[in-house]
């Protein structure tokens, strides 16, 4: 392999001739061999968008040359455009503060500006640290970049997602609100509903996250940059938070906001926290209909098997014929990263020691990760399950006509006491209600019809 030496504070390191990384990156990538996971893209697009809007307005603060700015924004466009994603080595194990990674986009930019400026004629140089890095700190730069990769993401691909499934599962409770069948609680038999009503409360169940994950993303557009190492803004021109803001609103078309208090936004996850409750909320709510649906579908024979859901691939290597709820397994295998991701970024975000956290990209790799496969999760789940629901309507019928808990309509009429006697009678027995109410004196076969009717207990709730 051939090699360049690159220079940093430290003194010379051998770089891979075919890398656009610089010193800082080099040493990182020796100084870390641990794990495979990666710092994600989409902290290392946010850095880039901060890096460009960073060079716009120190240029028009008169602090960077014209040339120098034009060439970092090339550069910065570049790695939005995913050009140069193989000179993003360091993982997500390093320091905690995520320096390396900051250095690392300030070095990629470096090369590729200098390239690019020498490609037409100029006589000036990009440096990583005093052109790419200008008026920025790791410090600041991180958490702006966390903060913006998570308003992208929450905003163009976790919702776009939530509200696929939530419209799928609306179209679906609208078609089956007739259907009417029997209850559960508690796993056990209750009183009728209708299919439709019982997927509205999914369907709700999305509403209600859809609205605490906008409203937590509005928390993560406060950014952190323009205070610099510990807050004070030192070495950043007055104006130079509110107008990057502007700037990086500009570019990404969300409407980010400058933090007022910088010694909140470099030590405080909080706003993280949040978000990723919100997306907890969502995960808690997906393993609930996850496993409604594969309840409700189970069998075929020997299960529930109220609905059928559609066969997607052989379920077992051994049994001929059977079929699994695959895509539901997927999803709450999902959940249950996402739930441990909550552990790992509470914890993390709680470690802020004086004027720093460091802990910043466990936090990012988990937030990021989480968002994704909820959003990929749900995207399969409605396209290969929930789509292609139907209800089984014999077995439907089978388990409402059967049900003991229709008896609850006897309530006004003969009274509590009187209705759990039919009902325990009846199951003791093996009988029908209508038979044990008959038998007990408690009812005529005429009473009986004309109070115990499915279709007029399925409630009085106004649509």
């Amino acid at each position: 392999m051939d090699y360049r030496i690159e220079r940093d504070t430290i003194g010379e390191i051998k770089v891979p001739a075919d890398k656009f990384w610089g010193a800082q990156t080099q040493r990182s990538k020796q100084n870390f061999p641990i794990g495979h996971e990666t710092m994600p893209v989409e902290i290392i697009k946010a850095f880039a968008i901060t890096k460009k809007a960073s060079a716009i307005v120190n240029n028009d603060l008169g602090l960077l040359e014209s040339e120098k700015a034009e060439a970092i924004a090339y550069a910065a466009d570049k790695i939005l455009a995913d050009e140069l994603t193989e000179h993003f080595p360091l993982v997500v194990w390093q320091t905690g503060s995520g320096t390396q990674s900051n250095m690392n986009v300030n070095e990629v930019i470096a090369h590729v500006g200098n390239k690019f400026l020498q490609e037409k004629g100029s006589d000036l140089t990009l440096h990583p640290n005093d052109d790419v890095n200008k008026s920025q700190s790791s410090n600041d730069t991180y958490p702006t970049a966390l903060h913006v990769a998570a308003v992208l993401k929450l905003e163009d691909t976790v919702l776009p997602a939530l509200r696929v499934l939530k419209d799928s599962i609306n179209v679906k409770a609208e078609a089956f609100k007739e259907v009417v069948k029997i209850g559960r609680t508690h796993l056990q038999d209750a009183t009728p509903i209708t299919l439709g009503q019982e997927m509205s409360g999914w369907h709700r169940m999305l509403e209600k996250t859809e609205k605490m994950i906008q409203e937590s993303a509005d928390h993560l557009k406060d950014l952190a940059i323009g205070g610099t190492a510990v807050g004070t803004g030192l070495n950043a021109h007055p104006d130079y938070a509110e107008k990057t803001c502007a700037e990086i609103s500009n570019i990404t078309g969300k409407a980010f906001r400058s933090e007022p208090v910088k010694f909140h936004s470099l030590t405080s996850y909080d706003e993280t926290v949040y978000a990723h409750g919100a997306l907890k909320a969502l995960a808690a709510d997906l393993m609930k209909v996850a496993n409604d649906v594969r309840w409700l579908a189970s069998g075929p024979r020997s299960g529930l098997g109220e609905i059928i859901i559609p066969a997607n691939e052989p379920g077992s290597s051994i049994m001929p014929g059977k079929v699994n709820p695959t895509q539901s397994e997927a999803l709450t295998m999902i959940v249950t990263q996402v739930i441990g991701n909550d552990a790992s970024i509470g914890f993390a975000a709680s470690q802020g020691n004086f004027e720093l956290n460091v802990f910043k990209p466990v936090i990012a790799f988990n937030f990021l990760q989480s968002a994704q496969l909820l959003a990929d999760g749900m995207l399969s789940f409605e396209e290969r399950c929930v789509r292609g629901i139907e209800p089984n309507y014999e077995k439907i019928d089978q388990f409402l006509n059967d049900s003991l808990m229709l008896v609850t309509a006897l309530n006004p009429h003969i009274g509590y006491e009187n209705a759990a006697k039919i009902a325990k009678t009846a199951y003791e027995e093996n009988s029908t209600l209508k038979a044990t109410a008959v038998k007990l004196g408690l009812l005529t076969e005429e009473e009986f019809d004309k109070y115990v009717v499915p279709e007029n207990m399925i409630g009085t709730i106004k649509e």
